[in-house]
């Protein structure tokens, strides 16, 4: 436990080191609530110890009883191959103590600031999530029984796989073959009306014979393109509002290119919600539409709302928001990673004039859900040497847009930093 729990602080500090944020973490013997880490240690000891007496005192062919389970939902210790074999059960079950093990550590470190113990509780799970058994070729078992039975062509399937990964530079999380924007996404009948430097405003065909009078504006985020909210004809949103009897209007984001780079969070506003608010009042003259905000979106389409409020204007009947944050006070775990040291090395950076990558922002996101959205394909096409199977919402999370710098700081600082 020891052991453990000091390596374990060696990439703590290593982490703190690397972002710029001082010194680091002091030895653990010197931190405030030692006898707790010790007690915790006792306890790794003692579960150790009774893992270990339970294999070796197993029978032949008879799995003794787990000494602690994975968390509800964990697959990756799920296949038979984990348990019909005591050496891959012992590893199994000595990495879910130790995982166990760092966790309640980092929960118990006697940390004020919460957002710097938040940031720990991530990089725990960083550390925990990627040093699994499941993730290694010697420590896990489908990897050789699949080995074994496809005669290595599995082992040149998953090198097929990492080399075609990395020419594209990110991880395939589904079969990109399987879909087309346009073909089989996308596919809602409609036409684009108006454009300027920064969106295109989409206009759907009516599916019914009569159609509601006051028209439907959706404006999706701009870290995503346009699509998630029209995907297959069975899961599209715009599909479903359109044959509901709705006119249906999209705004579609330009991903940002090297002429956007000085691109900020007002002309966002202006050349986004409030122009096509103006061009949806001049094709249908209604004076005030419906509208509908999605993620950062509609953080835009709210913020564009105020200005026009402040302005004396009343320009829509209904607005209608999904998973948009409004007040930042607890923006969730994204929050962990957006510090002034972070916030300010984008201002220095790409603040006054540049682009975010959309892998960048992408392998964030990904990094949240580092088991499902990294290591879950990390063995499926490397060790197994399978083909991730086709998924329409992962194609899309996979389309990934870049942000100007100017946008993305203030938005940073603004919103998640300061909550203004």
């Amino acid at each position: 436990g020891q052991t453990l729990a000091q390596n374990f602080f060696q990439f703590l500090n290593q982490q703190s080191l690397a972002a710029g944020k001082g010194p680091g973490l002091p030895e653990m013997a010197a931190l405030p609530g030692a006898e707790r880490m010790v007690e915790l240690q006792r306890d790794l000891a003692t579960r150790h110890a009774s893992l270990w007496s339970g294999l070796i005192k197993s029978k032949p062919g008879e799995a003794p009883q787990p000494q602690v389970a994975p968390p509800p939902g964990d697959r990756r210790f799920s296949a038979p191959e984990w348990a019909e074999s005591p050496v891959f059960d012992y590893l199994r079950q000595a990495y879910l103590l130790n995982a166990e093990y760092l966790s309640k550590l980092s929960d118990s470190l006697p940390i004020a600031d919460g957002r710097a113990k938040e940031r720990i509780q991530f990089l725990t799970r960083q550390y925990v999530d990627a040093m699994a058994p499941s993730n290694f070729a010697a420590t896990n078992p489908e990897f050789l029984k699949t080995a074994v039975e496809t005669k290595g062509e599995s082992i040149t399937r998953g090198i097929r796989n990492l080399l075609a990964d990395l020419e594209k530079g990110r991880i395939s999380m589904t079969d990109d073959s399987a879909f087309e924007v346009g073909r089989n996404l996308a596919v809602t009948p409609g036409s684009v009306i108006y454009e300027n430097q920064l969106m295109q405003l989409i206009q759907y065909s009516p599916l019914t014979e009569k159609v509601h009078q006051t028209p439907l504006l959706i404006v999706p985020p701009c870290i995503n393109k346009f699509y998630i909210m029209d995907l297959q004809p069975a899961n599209s949103l715009v599909r479903f509002i359109v044959e509901q009897g709705f006119t249906v209007f999209l705004v579609s984001w330009k991903n940002a290119g090297p002429d956007d780079a000085k691109t900020g969070w007002d002309d966002y506003l202006e050349l986004g919600p409030i122009t096509a608010l103006e061009v949806v009042r001049d094709v249908t003259r209604v004076k005030k539409p419906h509208v509908l905000g999605f993620c950062v979106g509609g953080t835009i389409l709210s913020s564009a709302l105020a200005v026009l409020k402040a302005k004396g204007e009343d320009p829509v009947s209904s607005l209608t928001l999904m998973t948009t944050l409004l007040d930042f006070a607890d923006p969730g775990e994204l929050g962990c990673l957006i510090d002034e040291s972070s916030v300010a090395a984008k201002e220095a950076s790409i603040g006054q004039g540049g682009l975010l990558r959309g892998q960048e922002l992408a392998n964030v996101f990904s990094s949240l859900r580092a088991n499902d959205l990294i290591w879950q394909y990390v063995v499926g096409n490397y060790l197994k040497g399978n083909k991730p199977q086709a998924f329409d919402l992962l194609f899309w999370n996979s389309d990934s847009t870049n942000l100007p710098g100017p946008f993305l700081a203030w938005y940073l600082r603004n919103m998640y930093l300061e909550n203004n």
